[in-house]
């Protein structure tokens, strides 16, 4: 049977919107297919992921690996040892990320909790909310580092929200610009189900999509794999 056409003068059915977790997973093979897999952290040990997610805050990673490399010619990267650097030194070795001294003391004092915590092994035993709730009660841990310890370096399927994230999908039409950072957070887990795998290859790509094409100014919308699917390109 044949449907019934549009009243004159009018612009026929509103087309359905597109189910949230199919849009986010059609975003996700695009980028994948454009960028290739990131093998994401960037890092050798549970451990470098922690201490780089603490000192990627407000800077960026290629300051990381500088103070990173500078570390790791005076000690070993492990927290007993940078719990045992002189505060001044620790300080001076994380010049390249700025914030030095604020960072030196975080790192410090996240080593010194998670010795007294019986280190990573012990942490690990711990289930994802209560870890969670662990790591925002230390100085200087937000929920976005917080997230991205428990993704990269103990790999528990939490999604990691971050000015990447905002950028591109706020452009994409996907996220309230006032949301919290909570209520994004469980939007995506929602939508995309807990998959550990998933998350780290799609906040790579978010990443990696944002710093080259959907940048803060001046973004290359003429030549973004997205355009099609992004209102913001259209303006």
């Amino acid at each position: 049977m044949s449907r019934d056409p549009a009243p004159k003068g009018s612009a026929g059915p509103t087309p359905r919107p597109v189910p949230l977790r199919r849009r986010l997973r059609a975003v996700f093979e695009i980028l994948l297919a454009s960028h290739g897999r990131q093998h994401w952290w960037p890092a050798e040990t549970p451990f470098e992921v922690m201490a780089g997610a603490i000192l990627t805050q407000n800077t960026a990673w290629t300051n990381v690996e500088k103070a990173l490399a500078r570390l790791t010619a005076r000690v070993d990267l492990t927290p007993e040892a940078l719990a045992a650097v002189p505060r001044s030194e620790l300080a001076e070795l994380l010049r390249p990320v700025g914030y030095f001294n604020v960072k030196a003391e975080r790192l410090q004092g996240f080593c010194a909790v998670l010795l007294a915590a019986g280190g990573e092994a012990a942490l690990g035993r711990e289930d994802t909310p209560m870890l969670r709730r662990r790591l925002l009660a230390m100085q200087g841990i937000g929920p976005e580092t917080a997230d991205d310890i428990l993704l990269y370096a103990f790999e528990r399927p939490v999604f990691v929200v971050d000015a990447y994230t905002r950028r591109l999908f706020g452009r994409l039409g996907v996220l309230d610009a006032s949301a919290g950072y909570e209520v994004t957070r469980a939007l995506f887990e929602r939508a995309l189900g807990l998959d550990t795998a998933l998350f780290n290859e799609y906040h790579a790509l978010i990443v990696r999509h944002a710093k080259d094409i959907c940048r803060a100014r001046r973004p290359g919308c003429t030549s973004c794999v997205l355009s099609a699917e992004c209102p913001a390109s259209r303006k």
